[in-house]
């Protein structure tokens, strides 16, 4: 196992790589506790299809990626905000019609220009080659970001997510942290599309949230489980595909699966002892 990894860890782009994918799983970890606790769990699915969009016009324009996408999919993720606060289109169906509407800009240029290529398929499964040094640079200096601002701004996001009224009854400026909050979900989303792609970068945010509080009940805890479980689970996903030549976010994604149904599982068993 141990000269697995001193292999897998001889190749440059594969240690780029993994410290991206371990940064941003964090930073989805982080930020899925409060999305999934607002009830706003699918918002990260919705980038990423607007985030395959703009990548797919970016591409079309031969323009950097991520240069592009990060701007547009921000912009989307605060018109979420504003069409669910004040619109009678509420959290679901705003994200309904911005990805599928997204998604189908992204099909309709990539069939008039590229076509269904290998490009069009990394972004959307996922590819660990399919980041530049460029792109590992930026991803790791934002992604760095993301982890200073939500530790800086944690107890706030804490009242906003719990009781909103209640925060904005004692003075917390609620709109601005619900933007916030947008505002990281969306960098996040845009930094490991590249490597988990827009089908399947929303189980970050999803599965360790919900596999901690199958186990943990106070929101502190939840948030260090969480951040834990993604971690280890992207670690273990890597190097089954590594191992097993398969796709990077497949993977990842199976790993959380099983972790969560392993969570499921310790919880019934402690249910029923009690009992």
């Amino acid at each position: 196992m141990f000269d697995t990894l001193a292999e897998m860890f001889s190749y440059t782009f594969l240690v780029r790589a993994v410290v991206v994918g371990l940064l941003v799983s964090l930073c989805a970890a982080l930020l899925g506790v409060s999305l999934v606790l607002k009830r706003y769990s699918m918002i990260g699915d919705g980038l990423s299809h607007v985030g395959f969009g703009t990548l797919a016009i970016a591409t079309a324009m031969n323009a950097a990626p991520l240069t592009v996408s990060i701007p547009v999919v921000v912009l989307a993720a605060f018109l979420l905000l504003r069409i669910s606060e004040n619109s009678k289109i509420k959290g679901d169906a705003a994200i309904a019609l911005i990805s599928t509407g997204s998604l189908a800009v992204g099909v309709l240029v990539i069939s008039l220009t590229t076509g269904m290529n290998t490009d069009v398929c990394n972004y959307l499964f996922g590819s660990i080659l399919a980041m530049s040094k460029e792109d590992v640079t930026l991803s790791i200096a934002l992604a760095i970001i993301v982890l200073a601002v939500f530790v800086l701004s944690y107890n706030k996001i804490f009242a906003v997510t719990f009781d909103e009224n209640f925060a904005k009854a004692s003075g917390v400026k609620t709109g601005a942290y619900n933007m916030l909050i947008a505002l990281l979900t969306a960098l996040t989303i845009v930094l490991g599309m590249r490597m988990m792609g827009a089908m399947l970068i929303s189980s970050l945010i999803i599965f360790p949230a919900l596999t901690s509080m199958r186990l943990c009940k106070r929101f502190k805890a939840v948030t260090i489980c969480s951040a834990i479980v993604s971690v280890i689970c992207f670690f273990i996903g890597v190097v089954i595909s590594y191992i097993g030549a398969t796709p990077t976010g497949a993977s990842v994604v199976i790993v959380n699966i099983i972790a969560f149904l392993l969570f499921w599982s310790v919880n019934l068993l402690k249910v029923r002892v009690r009992k």
